[in-house]
C-alpha cells in the first residue's frame, strides 16, 4: 500500500497533468509559494465559492456580501495589530540552511507522540484481536501512559511559551527533545525570530512623494472599515453578517505542502456583528452551521475534527478550527474566532469616528462584537482533491485513477460522446450539448476509444458521461455512465437535464444545513 506521501507526490502530479493548478511562472522555473489554477482548477474553485456564498448570503437573510480593495489606508494594519504584531517565530537548521517556524517544528513533534500511541494500540489490537479494549490499554499499558505523559509535558511548555511569546523556550523545547531537521537530520539550530508576514509596497508617483502601503494579510478588515456602511445603507439589525471572499498575502518564509501554505492565497470571511453579551453563544452556533456545511459534502465525517486554539490571538476570548484530515495530517481549513469588540473598537480609536451601532430596542449605541468564519479557499480545494483522489483496480487486472468529486462542485459535469466520428453521431452530441449548455458545464470528446475517453472524464472528475450511437437517432435514447459505479443506463435525451440537475443541485446539500 503507498504511504500518503507518495500519494501527495501523485496528487500533486496529478493537478498539473489535468489542468487542475500549475506552478506560477513556471517558464521561467516558477516562483516559491505560489500557484496558478489551470482551466479544470479555476471550475472546481469557483464552484466551491459559490457554495460558500449562496450559504451565507441565499440561506440567511441577515447576511450580505461585499467585495473590498486590496489595497487600504496604512493605519488600517495600525489599529488592527499586524504592524506590531503579526509576526511568525522562525529558528533555521545551520547545516542545511533550511528554515522553519518553530511552532510548526513542535507541533509536529506532539503529531508523533500521537502516532506513537496508535502504532501501539494497533500492535495490540492484532496481538489480542476481538478481545481488545482500546480504552483499558491507554489506561493500562506503561509505555502508552508514558508517551501520553511526555506529550502532555511538551504541549503543557509549548502552550506557555507561546502565550508568553517566550522565543527562547521555544528553542529549548525544540533542544530538549531533539528536534531534528528534516533534511539534515541535525540538531544544529539558530535562535528563534519573530518574522513580519506582511508584504510592503508605496503608493504615489514619486519616491519622495510615495507612502508605504501593505498588500492586505487577510480579508477582515475590509469588513471592519466598512461595517457601519453596510449596517446604515442596508438598514441591518444586530445580529447581522457581512461576508466576502477574496486574496490575501502573506510573506510565508516557509511556505511547504502544495497550496495548502501559499503566499498569495484566497479567503472567504463571514463577520457576524452580535451583541455584547451573546458572542459565545454565537460561536457555539456557527461552529456547528459551520462544520455541517463541511461534513454536506460527504468527504467522509472522519475526516473532520475540532480544534480549539492553545493561544489566543490578542483579539479573541474563543478560537477553534476545523481540520480537515490532509494527506499529511490533520490541518486547519477553517476558523471559527470570537474576536470580541477589538477591531471595532480599535478602528474607533485609530480614526477618530464614531462606528457605534445605535440599538433601537434597547434605545442606546454600542460596539458590536464579532463572530468570525474564516475558510480558506485553497486549504477547501486541496481537502476536496485530496479526500477525491482514488486509484482502483479494476476486475480484468485494469485500473483508473479516479477523482470522486461531489458532482456540484465537479468542474464540468457531463461529457457528451459519439461513439464513432461519422454518421452524423457528432452533430447529434453538438445538439445535446447545446440543450444541456445553459444549465451545466459541458465537455465534448470524439478522441480514441469508448473506455479511453471514460478514463479521461474519471481522471478530471466528471460525474456523467453520455454515450451518442446509431440507435440514439433513431430511439432519441443514450448511454449515461455514471463516474463513482461505472454503471450505465439507457436513458430518453429529454430525460438528461433532470437527471443530471437532481444531482448537481445545491438545494439538497443547503437542506442539511439550515
Amino acid at each position: 500500500m503507498a504511504s500518503q506521501e507518495d500519494v501527495f507526490k501523485k496528487l500533486i502530479a496529478h493537478c498539473k497533468e489535468y489542468g487542475f493548478v500549475f506552478p506560477s511562472s513556471e517558464i521561467y522555473d516558477g516562483l516559491g509559494a505560489v500557484y496558478d489554477y489551470g482551466q479544470m482548477g479555476v471550475e472546481l474553485k469557483n464552484n466551491i465559492k459559490k457554495y460558500w456564498w449562496d450559504s451565507m448570503v441565499l440561506l440567511h437573510d441577515n447576511i450580505v456580501g461585499i467585495d473590498a480593495a486590496i489595497f487600504m489606508h496604512p493605519t488600517t494594519w495600525k489599529a488592527s495589530g499586524h504592524v506590531d504584531a503579526f509576526n511568525d517565530p522562525l529558528i533555521d537548521n545551520k547545516d542545511s540552511k533550511k528554515r522553519y517556524r518553530a511552532d510548526v517544528l513542535i507541533e509536529d513533534l506532539l503529531a508523533k507522540q500521537d502516532e506513537k500511541v496508535e502504532k501501539e494500540c494497533e500492535k495490540a489490537a492484532k496481538k489480542f484481536g476481538d478481545s481488545f479494549d482500546k480504552d483499558m490499554f491507554i489506561k493500562t499499558n506503561q509505555r502508552v501512559i508514558d508517551l501520553i505523559a511526555k506529550k502532555e509535558e511538551i504541549h503543557t511548555r509549548f502552550v506557555k511559551a507561546l502565550n508568553d511569546s517566550d522565543l527562547a523556550e521555544l528553542k529549548k523545547i525544540i533542544e530538549d527533545y531533539e528536534v531534528v531537521c528534516p533534511i539534515s537530520g541535525s540538531k544544529n539550530w539558530t535562535d528563534v525570530r519573530q518574522f513580519n508576514l506582511m508584504f510592503s509596497t508605496e503608493m504615489g508617483s514619486t519616491a519622495e512623494g510615495a507612502s508605504k502601503i501593505y498588500l492586505r494579510p487577510e480579508t477582515a478588515q475590509g469588513i471592519f472599515v466598512n461595517y457601519l456602511n453596510v449596517q446604515k445603507t442596508g438598514r441591518m439589525r444586530i445580529p447581522f453578517g457581512i461576508a466576502q471572499i477574496g486574496k490575501a498575502f502573506r510573506n510565508e518564509i516557509v511556505a511547504r505542502q502544495f497550496i495548502f501554505r501559499m503566499r498569495e492565497f484566497e479567503q472567504m470571511e463571514m463577520q457576524f456583528f452580535v451583541k455584547p453579551g451573546t458572542e459565545l453563544e454565537w460561536f457555539a452556533k456557527w461552529k456547528e452551521i459551520r462544520l455541517k456545511w463541511h461534513k454536506a459534502l460527504g468527504l467522509g465525517d472522519h475526516k473532520y475534527r475540532y480544534h480549539d486554539h492553545d493561544k489566543l490571538a490578542h483579539y479573541a476570548n474563543a478560537a477553534t478550527d476545523i481540520e480537515f484530515e490532509m494527506p499529511f495530517g490533520f490541518k486547519e481549513v477553517e476558523g471559527i474566532h470570537s474576536r470580541t469588540d477589538f477591531d471595532l473598537s480599535s478602528h474607533e480609536k485609530y480614526s477618530g469616528k464614531n462606528i457605534k451601532y445605535f440599538d433601537p430596542e434597547l434605545n442606546q449605541s454600542y460596539t458590536p462584537y464579532v463572530i468570525e468564519t474564516s475558510i480558506g479557499v485553497d486549504r477547501m480545494f486541496l481537502s476536496v482533491m485530496a479526500a477525491s483522489y482514488n486509484e482502483e483496480q479494476l476486475e480484468g487486472g485494469d485500473s483508473r485513477v479516479v477523482l470522486s468529486i461531489p458532482p456540484i462542485l465537479a468542474p464540468v459535469k457531463v461529457c457528451v460522446m459519439p461513439l464513432v466520428k461519422k454518421d452524423g453521431l457528432p452533430e447529434k452530441a453538438r445538439e445535446i450539448i447545446n440543450e444541456l449548455k445553459y444549465d451545466f458545464k459541458c465537455a465534448y470528446d470524439e478522441k480514441d476509444s469508448i473506455g479511453k475517453r471514460y478514463r479521461r472524464q474519471d481522471a478530471v472528475g466528471t460525474p456523467f458521461c453520455v454515450t451518442v450511437d446509431h440507435d440514439s437517432l433513431v430511439d432519441h435514447c443514450v448511454t449515461i455512465r455514471y463516474r463513482d459505479t461505472m454503471l450505465q443506463e439507457r436513458i430518453s435525451i429529454s430525460d438528461l437535464g433532470r437527471i443530471i440537475g437532481e444531482k448537481v443541485s445545491m438545494k439538497e446539500l443547503f437542506k442539511k444545513i439550515v
